[in-house]
């Protein structure tokens, strides 16, 4: 029994689009509570729009289909390294609040 071969392509490229708006979405919430917090926040804001737009950059391709088929080596890796950055900036901003 055979599958549609449209299927898989179009799957994986809906979850990396998913992925990356949820990136997004937690950079602009993590950018938003950052400027409130002065200098210190302002470069934690910098860092997290720099580990969206290197995550972005690499995971476009496979977002949009615009690549070739073959998996890019470095977007797993890097998407994983922005989520646990990500997280950890969040959680030092918010222990840093709570002082």
């Amino acid at each position: 029994m055979t599958g549609d071969p449209g299927l898989q392509p179009e799957r994986t490229r809906l979850a990396w689009r998913r992925t990356l708006l949820a990136l997004t979405g937690v950079t602009v919430l993590l950018v938003r509570l950052a400027l409130t917090d002065g200098r210190a926040g302002a470069a934690l804001a910098g860092l997290a729009v720099l580990g969206w737009l290197g995550t972005l950059a690499v995971t476009w391709r496979r977002a949009t289909g615009a690549g070739p088929r073959r998996a890019q080596r470095w977007s797993f890796p890097l998407t994983a390294l922005a989520t646990a950055g990500l997280a950890l900036l969040g959680v030092l901003l918010v222990l840093r609040r709570q002082r």
